[in-house]
């Protein structure tokens, strides 16, 4: 253990004196997954579950084509799907080729009830 110890140390003051660009490369990519992964794995707030939006829909879907309920399901799949179609649809003049104009409009207002928790 004393051993493995010591090789660690000695690698890591190798490392400190002549540093490697694709060892440093590879440590930022872990350190940054490592911190999200812990980032994720703690975060205590309070978040948006993805299927809210399609229940709160649920009701209105008879005016949605099968193809447009379809879509509807694949945005409402993850929280990330919800927030990425939120600011790439929703925030700007985009339009989303699938849903007819004021089917995107009721799925835009549904998801805008809950921006505070994407």
């Amino acid at each position: 253990m004393k051993h493995l110890l010591f090789l660690i140390v000695a690698a890591a003051v190798y490392l400190h004196f002549y540093p490697n660009e694709e060892v440093t490369k590879f440590y930022n990519e872990q350190k940054t997954a490592a911190q999200s992964m812990f980032s994720d794995f703690s975060d205590t707030k309070i978040r948006l579950k993805a299927d809210k939006v399609y229940t709160d829909l649920e009701n209105k879907l008879d005016r949605f084509s099968d193809k447009e309920v379809q879509h509807l399901k694949e945005i409402t799949a993850s929280r990330d799907d919800v927030k990425l179609y939120y600011f790439t649809i929703c925030k700007t003049e985009k339009r989303d080729i699938i849903f007819h104009i004021n089917n995107e409009q009721l799925v835009c207002n549904t998801i805008s009830k809950y921006t505070n928790l994407l």
